[in-house]
Parts: structure tokens; C-alpha cells; sequence
């Protein structure tokens, strides 16, 4: 057996089982994290990001957008559903060079960034409504085309139009239930030597998810959960999770990833001492 002592900061999460419910493809910055800390990581997806049923909406905003003021996009599936469009019709980066962008955190702009553009509004707080005060004063009379999930939040384009901004809302992608995942979820939560201690929710979509996984004809989905632990990306995640009736333990005071890891890792040395 190897005597290698372990620092301190790498074995923060030691000991720990923590459930990762992001989309397959994005989970591993986290998870990562997480093992890098050394928690045990449980991935498996409460949510599957698929492509909308027609891309002709996005498309045919791609072709006219030298008509827009303004680009928002608020999730990095939004950027990369913009940067594969525009790939495939063959619009280079240069003809949206005229675009304001406004991007709701640093994981989008660096996102939008590769695709050799720049960002030039980025909230305080990485939310729709801090979007909103971003851009109060700028967009009035402004053309403005926001590229999002199918099923989202009307926060923006609701308070957008009221400041007189026209705003025209084009399907990116959509975000669906995966079904593979019913089955492995029930099975962990029921098995004491495999039931996570704290179980991540990244948007108010995987809580909504989660709660369909594991709930289901006269089985509410909050039950059976005693001990468990719920880490929450954000407020709006956080009022998702209460909605539903779970409990919210954990609460990133930056609504990121690292965020949440630096908020899970805190919450776990907290209850250690």
C-alpha cells in the first residue's frame, strides 16, 4: 500500500459520494473537479440535449442577421448550435463582427469567443434577470435576437420588449428527458452503499428531471431522499428545487461550476469540523 500522504486541498471532498446529474457531454468538468478534490462521482444524466425538431427559425435569423443589433445567448448549447449553423451555411465569423453579444456567464463568452467573436456584456450575476438590468439603456429600438432552449424562461424577452427593444426568440436546441436514466437513479437511491451524499443541480431543467426520474403515479418524488444533501448552482435552480419540494443545503454565491464546487467543497469542511 502506497504511505504517499494526500494534501489537505485534494482530499477536501474525501469520502464523499456526489451525484453529477449534468448532460453526458458536459459533465466532465465538473465531475473532474469533484474526483480532483477526492469525491467519489456518480454521473448520470438527468438531462439530454438534443436538437430542435427544425433548425429553419435559427437558419433563417443566421441569414439576416446583418438586421440585428444585439446577440444574446445564455447557455454554451446555444453557442455551439449557433457556431454549427453557421458552419453549415457557410457564414463566416466576420458577418456578425457588428453584433453587440451579450453572453450570461464566462463559460458562454469563452465559448463565443472560439468562435472569433467578441462579447460585449456580461452580467454581475449569471442570471436572466441580471441579463435584463445589463442591458436596460442600451437595446430601446434596438433589433434584437436571442437563441435559446426550446422550452425557457420568458424573462428576457419579455422585460426586453418593454424597454421597446424588438426581440425575436429562435429555437437552438431542446432539452429532453433521458430515459436510460430512470432505471440506474432508482436503483442508486434505494442502495445504502451506493447512494450519493449530495447530489448537484445545475439548472432549474435537471431539478424539473430529476423530480420525473424519480417520481411517477402516486410516488412523490421528494420522498426517500432523507440525508441527502442538494447542491444548487444558483437562486434560480435553488427556487426550482423548493418548488418541487426538495430541500436546498448548498448554494453557489457564483452561479458556475466552479462555483458550485468551491460551495459543495465549503459546505463539506463544514461539516467535518
Amino acid at each position: 500500500m502506497s504511505m504517499r500522504k494526500t494534501s489537505p486541498s485534494k482530499a477536501a471532498l474525501a469520502g464523499f459520494r456526489i451525484l453529477v446529474g449534468r448532460a453526458r457531454h458536459q459533465a466532465s468538468a465538473l465531475s473532474a473537479e469533484l474526483r480532483r478534490l477526492g469525491a467519489e462521482v456518480i454521473e448520470i444524466p438527468f438531462i439530454e440535449i438534443r436538437k430542435p425538431r427544425s433548425y429553419t427559425p435559427l437558419d433563417t435569423a443566421l441569414k439576416a442577421i446583418a438586421e440585428y443589433d444585439w446577440l444574446i445567448l445564455t447557455s454554451v448549447n446555444g453557442v455551439d448550435a449557433i457556431g454549427a449553423r453557421m458552419r453549415r451555411l457557410g457564414i463566416a465569423a466576420k458577418n456578425l463582427k457588428h453584433l453587440k453579444i451579450a453572453a450570461i456567464g464566462p463559460a458562454t463568452r469563452e465559448e463565443i469567443e472560439k468562435l472569433g467573436l467578441r462579447v460585449a456584456v456580461v452580467p454581475q450575476r449569471y442570471i436572466a434577470e441580471s441579463v435584463v438590468e445589463s442591458l436596460r439603456g442600451k437595446v430601446e429600438g434596438k433589433r434584437v435576437l436571442l437563441a435559446r432552449a426550446k422550452i425557457a424562461r420568458d424573462v428576457i424577452p419579455r422585460e426586453l420588449r418593454k424597454m421597446r427593444a424588438q426581440v425575436d426568440v429562435v429555437e437552438a436546441y431542446e432539452t429532453i428527458i433521458p430515459a436510460s436514466s430512470r432505471a440506474r437513479l432508482r436503483s442508486i437511491m434505494k442502495d445504502p452503499h451506493r447512494r450519493p451524499q449530495i447530489v448537484t443541480f445545475t439548472s432549474s431543467s435537471t431539478v424539473k428531471n430529476f423530480a420525473a426520474l424519480l417520481g411517477g403515479p402516486g410516488r412523490p418524488a421528494h420522498t426517500g431522499l432523507e440525508g441527502i444533501q442538494f447542491a444548487s448552482i444558483g437562486p434560480i435552480t435553488s427556487a426550482t428545487l423548493r418548488e418541487f419540494g426538495f430541500p436546498v443545503h448548498i448554494e453557489a454565491t457564483e452561479y458556475t461550476i466552479p462555483g458550485l464546487t468551491k460551495a459543495i467543497r465549503s459546505a463539506a469542511h463544514k461539516s467535518r469540523i
